[in-house]
């Protein structure tokens, strides 16, 4: 029922443990979880229905990171985040699109589970120190100094300039025609003379194990990686900004994610673990509310 607590903070409840996890399926259950441990308590005395259910989350997905590191290091070739379909909502909100776009995510993998427990509750959804120093069991003084430690990381990783949704839906249109048409020549006019491609296969589908760099060799390599002539490539919103969906005999093959600065793509991210896109049938519920 929409006046139960739970209920009326799932989305955010589920934003919360997506940034600080990068998979939904992992995110969707540290939120049944959650669900599970509210069933349980006393509601009448919970003050901030809110603040508790963030705290819960928080802290099971703590727990849910440390058990998935080995997994990860595990994994065969590049590990990306889960790609989710998205509206244009999303990309409405500035700071959640930022906060939940594949660039942003990729270096969250790079904090600590603390670290990264801290950015996403403070920088993202602006919880104040007293809550999250409660969550992780610290003093708001020791909360402060990772903040900041966590925050200057990620600044000196994260795309310096910020791109309006105008710019990068130009360049993602500039790049599906260059794929739909073959042509080599357009894909190198809207490629970045350094631009990088990751790719996510799982070690279930074939992928490039380590980053590509380099126009020409990205541009070679995508034309003959390409499955001609059977895939359908469409745009579409993935974590908040324009991306590429491609599809073979009508199902998803490869979700895109692009990074454009000065109108040129930077990154591209191309997931293909199937495991990673059975979701994008469906919007994500992505809210910072």
């Amino acid at each position: 029922m929409i006046d139960d607590p739970f209920s009326r903070h799932r989305s955010l409840l589920f934003t919360v443990a997506y940034e600080m996890l990068g998979s939904a399926s992992d995110a969707e259950d540290v939120v049944q979880e959650a669900w599970l441990r509210w069933a349980d308590v006393d509601h009448t005395v919970v003050r901030d229905p809110r603040a508790y259910l963030v705290r819960v989350v928080t802290r099971q997905a703590l727990n849910r990171l440390r058990s998935v590191a080995r997994r990860r290091e595990d994994y065969v070739g590049e590990w990306l985040p889960e790609p989710l379909l998205t509206g244009p909502d999303v990309a409405a909100d500035i700071e959640l699109a930022e906060s939940v776009s594949m660039a942003m995510l990729t270096v969250l993998e790079t904090l600590g589970p603390a670290e990264r427990a801290v950015f996403v509750l403070r920088e993202v959804f602006e919880t104040p120190y007293e809550e999250i120093a409660e969550t992780m069991g610290k003093s708001s003084a020791a909360v402060r100094q990772i903040a900041h430690r966590a925050r200057e990381h990620v600044a000196a990783r994260r795309p310096r300039v910020p791109v309006s949704t105008t710019e990068q839906k130009r360049a993602v249109d500039e790049f599906l025609a260059a794929l739909r048409h073959g042509d080599i020549d357009g894909l190198l006019g809207v490629l970045a003379p350094d631009v990088v491609v990751v790719a996510d296969g799982g070690g279930i589908v074939s992928a490039f194990r380590r980053p590509v760099q380099g126009a020409e060799r990205v541009a070679g390599l995508l034309m003959k990686s390409l499955p001609s002539p059977d895939f359908e490539a469409t745009a579409v919103w993935l974590n908040g900004s324009p991306a590429l969906r491609l599809d073979i005999d009508g199902e998803v093959d490869t979700a895109v994610s692009l990074v454009v600065t000065d109108g040129r793509i930077t990154h591209i991210y191309a997931i293909r673990n199937p495991h990673k896109l059975a979701r994008l049938g469906a919007i994500a519920p992505l809210t910072r509310i």
